[in-house]
């Protein structure tokens, strides 16, 4: 009979036909310690059902062991068969050796249920009986960071970080920044992002270092990230919109509008680039870039109001006031719950198109949500003026001198209007 290492062999080398009638002449006549270490060959490969069948086969003489259960239930949970390793792990007793292990399975199981007490009471126990144990302080840290209880999840990292910088390949400092800067610690997660690059350079982490510096103000260093992390892959498409807003802090508008424009060829689909493009183009400016950047941006999402509020205050600005009915049509905004800058954009590019009705229409509905605003009073008072409504007219500029008691052009207007009453 073929023994475990030729097995193993065989697999490495691609016979696999040859493997598995060797298994199966193993499964039915193999001694126990066989069965056992080939088990942990074939998990090893990925080859579970298999696995399975000899561990099932093991059980059958060892009903008791612990460390059987244990092996089961992973090769199970590989499987897809979640309730049928909960069965497998409940069968380890309390007095086994193997019994803190399957705690930290069950908590694992019913953390991926979502039943987060559950899982934490279990975690609690084993940690019990090994109080010094880092994998178990970890699955704590874990599971609190997953659940948002960040104090919590710091707490039991701190720990892990007093023997262990990694567990099971994940970068403990790397945990501790994340948890630190998600709740709002930016400074002290910079601390643990550079010691968890200084262990092991990788692009994500790389990532959230920089953009924990740009949310702590340290343009600089957020700066000096990106760009590292943008020659090492230059198709991490994240970097490019926060890079350039690090450049954009900097004052550096220039180098900002650059780098998005190398992040659109990155991600042409990317609705935000083209959007930030926009703004920055009309900081150079360079309206004409502007405004076919908003417009890519509003052709990706036709329901992008924001898009559509900026390009208006373009197209107003440069008085294309059909440009600005025809965007507000086009787009794909929700009627229901209209943007009230959108009705003052409206009543204004009406007005100067002397559609006047409409504009009026406009400015009414308009007036609900910008009664306090000044400038919409002005724009409102004095179109009402051009239309001789002087009643209403009075009522605005009313509103207008109680802003600016100091405005005698507000001040005049309203003796006036009041006069003519």
């Amino acid at each position: 009979m073929i023994g475990v290492n030729e097995i193993t062999a065989l697999i490495e080398n691609g016979q696999l036909e040859k493997a598995l009638a060797a298994y199966q002449e193993i499964l039915a006549n193999g001694s126990d310690e066989e069965k056992f270490l080939l088990s942990e060959e074939l998990f090893r490969f990925g080859f579970m059902e298999e696995t399975e069948a000899l561990l099932e086969s093991l059980l059958t003489n060892y009903p008791d062991e612990g460390e059987l259960h244990v092996l089961l239930a992973e090769t199970r949970i590989e499987l897809g068969k979640e309730e049928e390793a909960m069965l497998s792990l409940e069968k380890v007793s309390e007095d086994d050796p193997a019994f803190p292990q399957a705690l930290l399975l069950l908590a694992d199981l019913y953390q991926m249920e979502g039943l987060f007490e559950v899982s934490e009471k279990k975690l609690l126990e084993a940690k019990r009986l090994l109080p010094e144990e880092p994998v178990i302080d970890f699955a704590l840290g874990e599971l609190f960071a997953h659940q948002g209880k960040l104090a919590e999840a710091i707490q039991y990292y701190e720990t892990v970080l007093k023997s262990h910088e990694e567990i099971g390949g994940v970068n403990i400092n790397q945990r501790m920044a994340e948890t630190l800067s998600a709740g709002g610690s930016f400074e002290e997660a910079l601390h643990f992002y550079e010691k968890a690059i200084e262990q092991k350079l990788e692009i994500n982490t790389l990532f959230g270092f920089a953009f924990t510096a740009l949310q702590a103000g340290y343009n600089q260093t957020a700066i000096e990230k990106f760009e590292e992390l943008k020659a090492l892959d230059p198709e991490y498409h994240s970097l490019y919109l926060y890079l350039a807003k690090a450049y954009e802090r900097e004052e550096m508008v220039t180098d900002a509008f650059e780098t998005v424009k190398l992040g659109i060829e990155q991600d042409e689909f990317n609705k935000d680039l083209y959007f930030y493009g926009g703004k920055l183009a009309l900081k150079l400016p360079d309206e004409e870039a502007a405004e076919k950047l908003l417009r890519e941006s509003i052709a990706l999402d036709p329901g992008f109001t924001e898009g559509v509020l900026v390009l208006n205050k373009l197209l107003i600005k440069q008085e294309r006031y059909e440009d600005v009915l025809d965007l507000i049509r086009e787009a794909d905004l929700n009627e229901e719950e209209e943007e009230p800058q959108l009705l003052w954009d409206e009543a204004v590019a009406f007005q100067h198109i002397e559609d006047f009705s409409q504009a009026l229409n406009k400015y009414y509905l308009a007036y609900t949500f910008f009664k306090d605003n000044k400038e919409f009073l002005t724009d409102y008072g004095y179109f009402l003026i051009e239309e001789g409504k002087m009643t209403e007219a009075a009522e605005i500029f009313s509103k207008l001198v109680e802003k600016e008691p100091g405005n005698e052009e507000f001040r005049e207007l309203l003796e006036r209007l009041t006069d003519e009453q």
